[in-house]
């Protein structure tokens, strides 16, 4: 195939043909439902990680009600601010709990990731930007959130997670996908 040494003319007499509306980037129009755009919303907040849990809960009038629980302050005042902006969201109740802001948990927190990632099965949860499971510490009382594949991934977790000094106890609310 032959490039021609003016490609780029062709392609700018092209687009000066369109029509303008076509050229300005204007908001995006809101696509999929209320549910859609708030998960959307929450999963692309930059400081939430595997150590945060947030949850939500839309009604009929547009309310959208958060849940959950954050270890930073911004993380939560950001769901709030993302979802707020939403087209069909009327009013925000933020119920999400910050964390205690102690080294003791967070030292548990990350003894407790790694020893769920050290554990051989359960790596894979951990990849992505959006891991499966969740990891929250609060005055060193664990709670594992999320899902995974089997019963025995589940008892895993709650093995390894049980085994980290300093952990006073832990709860296993890990589901297993529906298959």
């Amino acid at each position: 195939m032959k490039i021609r040494k003016n490609s780029w003319l062709a392609t700018a007499v092209l687009v000066a043909a369109l029509p303008a509306t076509t050229l300005v980037a204007g908001p995006a129009k809101p696509s999929g439902s209320i549910e859609d755009r708030v998960r959307h919303e929450l999963v692309m907040l930059p400081y939430y990680n595997v150590f945060d849990e947030l949850s939500f809960r839309v009604d009929n009038d547009g309310t959208v009600t958060l849940f959950g629980a954050v270890t930073q302050p911004w993380v939560k005042s950001d769901a709030e601010r993302s979802v707020k902006r939403l087209a069909g969201v009327t009013r925000v109740d933020d119920q999400i709990e910050v964390l205690p802001l102690s080294p003791f948990d967070r030292q548990i927190r990350i003894r407790t990731y790694r020893a769920l990632v050290g554990t051989s099965s359960l790596y894979q949860y951990f990849m992505g930007t959006q891991p499966s499971i969740r990891i929250l510490v609060k005055n060193g009382h664990v709670m594992l959130d999320g899902v995974v594949s089997n019963n025995m991934d589940s008892q895993l977790a709650y093995m390894a997670a049980s085994r980290v000094p300093g952990v006073f106890s832990v709860t296993n609310n890990l589901q297993t996908e529906i298959k």
